[in-house]
């Protein structure tokens, strides 16, 4: 299993940048190979992506989640993966946003791919084009502020 963990500053409040990230069905439009999330209720999406030819579908669970500081998740299906995206303000306008996820690529592609280091560059690429997603229009599209706290806390 490999990790892949990146980092950017957006400029955007902290409440702002983490609204607009509990909007996973605006993913398709900042993050490359995901073509469609479907949220299917406040804990469960449902993901379709592709990874060069190789299309995969697969359902994940938020395991984790606080207002305005981080979101846990894991793989239901599908190939094995979990990560967390934390929130930290930097200042009123700005916000660092830090991902890390744990990957167990599936098959011969997306293995390839890990070795050449193609899916750390891909997740890299999802925040650069989150922080313009974000700062081209200075608000959210929507917001969940619900608070999902950790099993066996």
């Amino acid at each position: 299993m490999g990790t892949v963990t990146a980092s950017t500053d957006v400029n955007v409040p902290i409440r702002t940048a983490y609204n607009q990230w509990t909007q996973f069905e605006s993913f398709p439009q900042f993050m490359e190979g995901v073509e469609r999330v479907d949220q299917l209720d406040s804990t469960r999406t449902h993901w379709k992506v592709h990874f060069g030819p190789v299309e995969r579908e697969f359902d994940a669970t938020i395991v984790e989640q606080h207002p305005e500081e981080r979101i846990a998740w894991r793989s239901d299906s599908g190939p094995e993966h979990a990560g967390v995206v934390t929130f930290h303000r930097i200042d009123d306008t700005t916000t660092r946003v830090i991902t890390q996820m744990d990957i167990d690529p599936e098959g011969f592609v997306e293995n390839v791919g890990d070795k050449l280091g193609v899916l750390d560059r891909r997740v890299k690429g999802d925040l650069k084009r989150f922080k313009q997603f974000i700062e081209e229009r200075g608000h959210e599209t929507g917001a969940w502020p619900g608070d999902v706290p950790r099993a066996g806390v």
